[in-house]
């Protein structure tokens, strides 16, 4: 496992530059997942599709940024709680966060399926390319899932002071999401289609590292199916 920064002991400036610096690039690598549709649509599809593309990523970086922005508060808090060796109340606050997060899932999964034509006419899809903007929203917006899961694993480990974990398993993400843009867009020539899938599968890839990695991780807290409730 990868070390935990310790902010009980020593000097504070050092540890929190380390642990901040990790947070801010994986925060900078999810945001790139629409950067590089755009990049790769643009050089193998049509203006419609980095139309389509481009108005759809901004609308998914923003529910991206939402859901950081929530799992950030969780982070905080089991931090403490792990500081003060509060084991009952560290799992506490995770199974309540598994419950949080699993209701903004399903919220934000269920508003992109349906209401993706009504969101792309808000922000103003050009015509030409407005039905690929809805594909790109309901693909992308099916996939709010894995986008949570990876958020909610990140800000455990955030909360058990490593930020380098999750900036790994993005890493990773980044990188099959550019072979996965390559193979359906350059190759079978999908366009928005096939970038948004390409997206969603990456999102997958990491969801999947990261849970392996935490299986793997001694937890100092203490985690029962009990405690998945509103605490």
């Amino acid at each position: 496992m990868t070390k935990q920064t310790s902010f009980t002991q020593g000097k504070i400036l050092q540890p929190l530059i380390l642990f901040a610096f990790p947070v801010l690039l994986a925060l900078f690598l999810q945001a790139m997942y629409g950067a590089i549709d755009l990049l790769i649509v643009g050089k193998f599809a049509s203006s419609v599709d980095v139309s389509a593309v481009s108005t759809g990523s901004q609308i998914m970086v923003t529910l991206t940024n939402l859901v950081s922005s929530f799992a950030m508060g969780l982070t905080i808090l089991l931090g403490q709680q792990i500081g003060r060796g509060e084991k009952e109340a560290g799992g506490k606050s995770v199974g309540t966060g598994i419950l949080f997060f699993i209701i903004i899932a399903v919220i934000m999964s269920i508003a992109m399926l349906f209401l993706a034509p009504q969101v792309s006419s808000l922000m103003n899809a050009p015509q030409e390319a407005f039905d690929k903007t809805v594909a790109y929203l309901r693909i992308c917006g099916g996939g709010m899932v894995v986008i949570v899961a990876y958020n909610l694993i990140g800000c455990i480990f955030r909360g058990l002071g490593d930020s380098k974990t999750p900036l790994i398993t993005v890493a990773i993400a980044c990188v099959f999401n550019i072979i996965g843009d390559l193979i359906l867009c350059a190759i079978f020539h999908m366009g928005t289609e096939g970038a948004a899938i390409a997206t969603v599968f990456a999102q997958v890839i990491s969801v999947l590292i990261s849970l392996l990695l935490i299986r793997k991780t001694e937890l100092p807290f203490t985690l029962h199916r009990k405690y998945i409730k509103n605490h």
